[in-house]
């Protein structure tokens, strides 16, 4: 018999792989602890313990040529002042053991990511820089190519060139994961012949479910769960096929379930980076719907566990 148990959210453990709320915070003069945008600290202290990486990132269509690393550095700075502001409430991580103090002592774990290469000037030395803040994981492109690769939609059939594999190598030796949201096909099966491990998709759902580019082929998804990666559940409409339907996340689940996906699906909404979500979730205090929606196709709690906070604790290590 399917568990009928309603779960709130004070009940369930939250661990989510992507945000844009920091960018938001920067951009927007709002507060992280409280904001009326799709995350907050003071919903994320809701639930039983919770976890967010949250994204650098900036379209650089709006900045002038040559400032977007300045714009990088100005976001990682709300990060350190904004976490400071609310030590009593959460802490910074860079870790897996330091993850799961932060949640013993009741705060929200904050992990930081930078959402492109471009941020850093495609420049692998500036990954020493990242590794000094604690980043656990860099998109190699958001939608425009850049230096390193093509993405999904920018020169799409371009992978990763010379100085592309160069970032790959020096991401590796710092330890610091890759994401390969938002890169080209041609790129993903570049870094994957590189031997990059584990690999990641912080925020990319199934292409078979939604034909998309941003999504993953199943072949992708075996690559990652394969290479010990985590693959997260992006929540914004045109990823998950356009309707506000709790079944059409459910069907991208239950493809990547499919494909012996227990160990490797996450959490990576795109909170504050969509402009609505699927499942008729207005932000991560919604988050309990899908796993009441989970619960109720016979998902055990140990899956549960796995997909909401487990995985991605694993992965960050």
């Amino acid at each position: 018999m399917f568990n009928m148990k309603r779960f709130s959210a004070g009940e369930i453990p939250y661990f989510d792989g992507h945000c844009d709320t920091i960018s938001r915070c920067a951009n927007r003069g709002v507060g992280l602890r409280s904001n009326d945008g799709m995350l907050d600290l003071n919903r994320l202290t809701g639930f039983k313990k919770a976890a967010q990486v949250f994204a650098i990132f900036a379209d650089w269509d709006k900045f002038p040529p040559g400032t977007l690393f300045d714009e990088c550095c100005r976001q990682r700075e709300v990060f350190v002042s904004e976490l400071e502001k609310n030590r009593d409430i959460a802490m910074p991580c860079r870790s897996g053991a330091e993850i799961q103090a932060a949640n013993d002592e009741g705060k929200v774990a904050a992990l930081l990511s930078i959402e492109g290469g471009e941020l850093l000037g495609c420049d692998p030395g500036r990954l020493d820089i990242a590794a000094q803040w604690g980043v656990k994981l860099v998109n190699i492109t958001w939608n425009h190519a850049n230096y390193l690769s093509g993405s999904h939609r920018d020169e799409a059939a371009r992978g990763l060139g010379p100085l592309g594999k160069e970032f790959v190598r020096r991401a590796n030796e710092l330890g610091i994961l890759l994401d390969v949201s938002h890169l080209s096909d041609q790129g993903f099966w570049d870094l994957e012949r590189l031997g990059s491990q584990p690999l990641i998709a912080s925020h990319s759902n199934a292409r078979a479910v939604c034909p998309h580019s941003r999504n993953l082929t199943d072949d992708m998804f075996i690559v990652i769960r394969d290479s010990g990666g985590v693959a997260g559940l992006n929540f914004w409409l045109d990823f998950v096929g356009g309707a506000y339907s709790m079944d059409d996340i459910l069907r991208h689940v239950e493809h990547f379930m499919e494909l012996d996906g227990a160990k490797t699906l996450a959490l990576g909404a795109d909170w504050d980076g969509c402009d609505a979500a699927a499942g008729n979730m207005r932000g991560a205090q919604d988050i309990h719907l899908l796993w009441n929606a989970l619960a109720a196709r016979g998902y055990e709690e140990s899956v549960l566990e796995d997909l909401f906070y487990n995985n991605w604790l694993r992965v960050m290590g």
